[in-house]
Order: C-alpha cells, then sequence, then structure tokens
C-alpha cells in the first residue's frame, strides 16, 4: 500500500494500457514491495562495514557515509517538522553539482517526498513550464540561483516556499534549519512503487517532458548496469560533468556510487575539460562519466598531463563518434565505456566494459533488459538491418500526463526513438535518432557515421549532420562545423572535407552542403540538438 497521501502524481500517471511492461526476470531485480531507496543505499551502509568510508567529498570537506546518513536525516525533519510536508508532495531543487544538492536530493527522496531536479542553466520561462507540471510548494535552491527562480514564480503561488541550501549565514537557510534538528530521522515506508522523482527530459527535440520513476525503478537500475557492466567497487572515486538534474549525473554521480560503497568528488566551477583532467589527477579518481564531446576535447590534456589513476571511463547522453573513442584510446591508453540509456528508463540498457568493446558497436544488452530492432510495425528485423530500437526491461517510460507516452510504449516495449543496428553476435550499432535519418536519393544515411567521418579530419574541432529538403533528392547531406584554431573556413575547406569524407565512408554519404559556424546549439548536458540545425534549414 502506497505511503503517500499526496497523490498528485500518481493521479496523473499514464492510463495502465499505455504502460511499459516492467520485467523482473534476474534474482536480484527481485525487490521487496515496502523498500525506500534511500534508507536501501544509505541507511544500510552501516551494516556492509561503509559507516566510515567517504562517500562525498569536495575541496573543502570530505563525509563519510555515517556523516552523510546524519545530515540527509536533519534535513529531512526540516521538510517534515517545520515546512509540513507529506509524503507525495513535490520539491523543486535548483544547483549545479554540489554536496548540498547531493544532500537535499537524498532527503527528499528518504522522507516520501518527490523530488524534481533542474538544470543549472534553466530561465524562468523554463522553469515555469516544469512549476506548471509538478506544482511544487517547496524549492530547495543554491542562493547562487534564485533570480531566475523568482522571476518564475511570479504569478505562480503554488510555489510559495524558497529555502537556500548551501548558504551559513542565512537565519532561514537549511544548513541554518537543519543544525538545529536532532538525526535519525525514520525513512517514510514508502511502497516500491511510490514515486522517487520526476526528470525532466532534455529537450533535444522540443518541449521537455517529465518521467517518472519510483523507488523501484532506482534499485532496480542498481542491480543491471551498475552489477553487470560497470562493476564499481569501495575503492572507486567517481568524477564526472552530467548535472544530477540528469539522470545520467543523478546515476553516475550518487546513486550507483551509494550502491558499490565507492565516493563522489564534487569539484567546482569553472568544469572546463583541463580542470576534469587535473580534477582526475589531483583527486585520484578512478572512475570518470562526461559526454563525447567534452571527451574529445579532453584529450590533448589527458595526453599531456596523464590521467593518474583513472581506469574507468563512461560516455552516454549522446552517440559516440569512433573517431572519439579512438582519440582518448590513443592519449590515455583507456577504452572507453559506451552506453545508450534514456531518462525515460533512467539509465544505460545497451553497453559494454571496455574489454568486450567491437569498433562501432555501443555494446550487448545489459543484462535484465531485453532490447531488438524492429520495424514501423514492431516487427523483429533480421540481422544486419537498420530500424527502430526497442527495449524492456525492470524500468520504463511513465511521462505525468503526456499525451505523448503512446509514442514512447507500444505494446508494452519502449521506443526510445533510435535507429539502430544489430549484428549476429548480438552488438548494436547506433545509426541515429529515428528522426535523423537521412534519406537522400533513396540511401538512407546515418548523420552520426558523417559525423564521425568529419571528426576525423584534423580541422574539423565539433561538428552536426541534417538531412536538408532537397527538390531533386529529397534531402541532402548537410554539416555544420566548427573548425579548430589555425585552420580557414571557404570554399577550399568544404572541398577538403568533402573529399575526406567520400574516401572515408560510401562516397554517396558525404555532405553536398557545408556552413561553417562558431558553436553548435547543445543542451545542458551536451547533447547537440539537431532539431535547432532543421528548423534553420527548412528547405
Amino acid at each position: 500500500m502506497s505511503a503517500q497521501t499526496d497523490r498528485f502524481a500518481h493521479d496523473r500517471l499514464p492510463p495502465r494500457g499505455q504502460w511499459p511492461q516492467l520485467r523482473y526476470d534476474l534474482p536480484e531485480l527481485k525487490l521487496p514491495d515496502r523498500v525506500n531507496l534511500v534508507e536501501a543505499l544509505l541507511d544500510q551502509a552501516s551494516a556492509k562495514g561503509w559507516a566510515d568510508r567517504p562517500l562525498l567529498r569536495s575541496a573543502r570537506i570530505t563525509l563519510s557515509y555515517q556523516d552523510v546518513r546524519d545530515r540527509v536525516d536533519r534535513i529531512a525533519r526540516v521538510l517534515v517538522e517545520d515546512l509540513g510536508l507529506v509524503p507525495g508532495n513535490r520539491v523543486l531543487l535548483r544547483g549545479g553539482n554540489s554536496i548540498g544538492l547531493a544532500l537535499a536530493w537524498l532527503a527528499v527522496v528518504k522522507a516520501g517526498l518527490v523530488a524534481v531536479a533542474t538544470m543549472p542553466l534553466l530561465r524562468a520561462r523554463e522553469l515555469g513550464d516544469i512549476i506548471d507540471k509538478a506544482q511544487p510548494t517547496v524549492t530547495l535552491c543554491d542562493i547562487k540561483l534564485l533570480d531566475e527562480l523568482e522571476k518564475a514564480r511570479e504569478g505562480r503561488p503554488v510555489l510559495h516556499t524558497v529555502v537556500p541550501f548551501n548558504t551559513l549565514d542565512e537565519p532561514g537557510s537549511m544548513a541554518v534549519r537543519s543544525a538545529q534538528k536532532d538525526g535519525d530521522f525514520p525513512a517514510c515506508p514508502t511502497a516500491a512503487d511510490d514515486i522517487a522523482l520526476m526528470a525532466f527530459t532534455s529537450g533535444t527535440t522540443g518541449k521537455p517532458k517529465a518521467a517518472v520513476h519510483t523507488h523501484r525503478d532506482v534499485l532496480a537500475a542498481c542491480e543491471a548496469w551498475p552489477r553487470h557492466v560497470l562493476r564499481a567497487t569501495p575503492e572507486d572515486i567517481v568524477v564526472g560533468s552530467p548535472p544530477l538534474a540528469f539522470t545520467f549525473g543523478l546515476g553516475g554521480l550518487l546513486v550507483f556510487p551509494m550502491w558499490a560503497g565507492a565516493s563522489v568528488y564534487f569539484h567546482e566551477a569553472p568544469y572546463t575539460p583541463e580542470a576534469l583532467v587535473r580534477t582526475i589527477i589531483d583527486v585520484g579518481a578512478t572512475i570518470c562519466y562526461t559526454a563525447p564531446t567534452f571527451y574529445r576535447q579532453m584529450a590533448p590534456f589527458a595526453r599531456e598531463l596523464g590521467v593518474g589513476r583513472l581506469r574507468t571511463c563512461v560516455s552516454a547522453g549522446e552517440g559516440l563518434p569512433d573517431a572519439t573513442r579512438q582519440l582518448w584510446k590513443q592519449a590515455t591508453g583507456i577504452e572507453m565505456c559506451d552506453g545508450i540509456g534514456a531518462t525515460e528508463m533512467f539509465h544505460i540498457f545497451i553497453s559494454s566494459a571496455g574489454h568486450e568493446v567491437r569498433p562501432g558497436a555501443i555494446g550487448k544488452v545489459v543484462p535484465g533488459y531485453q532490447a531488438k530492432v524492429v520495424d514501423d510495425e514492431g516487427r523483429e528485423l533480421p540481422r544486419g538491418t537498420v530500424g527502430k530500437l526497442a527495449v524492456i526491461g525492470p524500468t520504463g517510460c511513465r511521462y505525468l500526463d503526456e499525451p505523448r507516452q503512446a509514442n514512447y510504449v507500444k505494446d508494452g516495449w519502449n521506443y526510445p526513438g533510435d535507429a539502430f543496428m544489430q549484428d549476429a553476435d548480438g552488438y548494436f550499432f547506433y545509426q541515429a535518432r529515428a528522426d535523423d535519418m537521412i534519406i537522400t536519393a533513396g540511401y538512407n544515411v546515418g548523420g552520426p557515421e558523417v559525423e564521425d567521418a568529419l571528426l576525423r579530419h584534423p580541422a574539423v574541432a565539433e561538428c552536426g549532420v541534417i538531412g536538408k529538403p532537397d527538390e531533386e533528392r529529397g534531402m541532402i547531406v548537410k554539416a555544420f562545423c566548427v573548425l579548430k584554431p589555425g585552420h580557414e573556413a571557404g570554399e577550399a575547406m568544404v572541398r577538403t572535407l568533402q573529399e575526406h569524407v567520400k574516401n572515408s565512408i560510401a562516397p554517396y554519404k558525404y555532405p553536398r552542403e557545408i556552413e561553417f559556424v562558431t558553436s553548435l546549439p547543445r543542451t545542458e548536458t551536451g547533447k547537440l540538438q539537431r532539431f535547432k540545425l532543421r528548423q534553420a534549414n527548412p528547405g
């Protein structure tokens, strides 16, 4: 039976007929019907012998598992005793990656509330959309991010309480309030299927949607990719760039390390490629999470400075070009662990560890999940054929109050919107987002394949490839390129890059148009927003 007396989120889930089929085929996925994920990951750390081990680290402080539990309990008491929140209430979280934000997230979920974390760079209009959708009454906010929040609150009285969480001298701050509380907060006895968080999609294709995940979802995710592919240990120190408001970051930089008994180092801004490499060396980091673009930018510094104790590099968030994988391996000797996941699925469901990597492939389906490549009617295609990816497992898509649910879940299977090919050995090869496939003169061309070819040219720093409508060919391949310093844009460079692509992959895939730009549109998590490039080139 649910412990969440506020049924707002439960009542706005999709109709049961549009839910994904959830499968718990492995023994470790069979979780109890009543479980609180923070109690399971944090409160039970002592019984595993981890109480005195470090969990959250920064340049100023290191907190053990027991320290974190005590602080989380004090914050939870403020939420319940001072602010009067009841299980199921939504709490908006605003902050960059920090110990303060991690503590706030854990306290919210332990108290049976629903965490609604937001990207730090969101503006008032975007925050307003999230407030309208989630209807939070309280926000815990980094004091540096209050301006946009206050603008978003105008005309939205539902969000009536703002508590700064990272300042020690504000009388109403969470730090001051929680210091006056006792610890030993008993975890809310949530049902496994009570809602723990709302995660807003990154908006690569337009207006973000709110994906809902339960306590069971998060714990089941811990028993899939982290157990079978990542295989972290209590000795690991984790760093990375994805925001905690992004499920890639929430899993990699908080939940999964806790499951393994490891620790996380949150480094302060500025977050540059050089700064991340230096942090890896200085703190002895062993696992790093970031997006392909960032690894590409880190490679020169890694080659120059080394990477210390680093052994595992996880890439996700967007397609990993093989050119970037090889560049990183040449710089560090480390074979990257690629993965594809989705906010709707919580985390990675196709991946392979470094020693099982196959060139050009993301990997195999993660134990606990099933995946197939299908046609438009959902029929599985022969191996070696490009089609749509369909996935099923212990997590799945449930949007909050969203008509687009029926586009994502069909006959119980999740359709992340990606075009893939699976080979005879079960490896999955990413082709493109389904809406990024370019059909030109009858040929199917995956934009990421052309991007990978362009990135192999020494003049290209970044690129994005789309299909541009064309009267004669239906579409043509068009590339947007950011050149490295010292290289000049112009017709000569266009011809050079076109010939380079023709000599790298099938000649019909070469970009018939190349436009040189100073930057590419990306989400805060680093994903390329190809839809914005398409909007600027309607034909």
